[in-house]
């Protein structure tokens, strides 16, 4: 057998063999980026914050709420049970099929970038919080309902003045900052945790 023909048969070979063959650990991914555009394009990217609140409070099952800010950005603000790992040290995060993650950081763009590395990583139901933690400020613990509001707004505005007190919120009627009901609930509060630095 000549060799040039033993060559190519050992490229057939090789070439038919390699969809089977994993790639090493550091070896670079494939990122399918029409994908994630179009999961962009779709908002399937993002939760908004009244969103990730009733999962929590749900305590929808695999949920991991992540904090991608560096250690000493976080200005005292989190959000209830979340786990800190900065963006830097993502690489080093493992995470089941079954976890739903979703990031956050401080006003979202950060958590926005994390959110393309884990997709890269291989993780299928990640989401980033749109509008970070400064919309669970605004949204969760201190939602606003305009003084002029009409009756179906008002209601609506129950549901999510409940959700908010769940998390010790301060829910406020109008422009004169009208407190809505008691702070207090019967709910089973989680605390709301103020770390300091980490």
């Amino acid at each position: 057998m000549s060799t040039r023909r033993a060559l190519g048969i050992t490229a057939l070979a090789l070439g038919a063999a390699a969809p089977f063959v994993q790639p090493p650990a550091s070896a670079p991914r494939t990122i399918d980026i029409d994908a994630l555009a179009a999961l962009v394009a779709r908002e399937e990217d993002h939760v908004d914050a009244l969103e990730l609140a009733a999962w929590i409070r749900a305590r929808r099952p695999g949920l991991r709420v992540i904090d991608v800010r560096e250690p000493g950005d976080d200005d005292g603000e989190s959000i209830p049970h979340a786990e800190h790992h900065p963006i830097r040290a993502l690489t080093q995060l493992r995470f089941g099929a079954d976890e739903v993650l979703v990031l956050y950081s401080r006003s979202g763009a950060h958590a926005a970038q994390a959110w393309v590395f884990l997709r890269a990583m291989g993780a299928r139901r990640v989401y980033f919080l749109r509008g970070g933690v400064q919309a669970w400020q605004e949204d969760v613990l201190r939602p606003m309902l305009a003084a002029d509001a009409d009756a179906a707004t008002r209601k609506a505005f129950e549901a999510r003045a409940a959700l908010s007190r769940y998390f010790g919120g301060v829910p406020v009627l109008g422009a004169g900052g009208e407190h809505s009901g008691d702070a207090g609930s019967d709910d089973a509060r989680p605390t709301h945790r103020r770390r300091t630095g980490c």
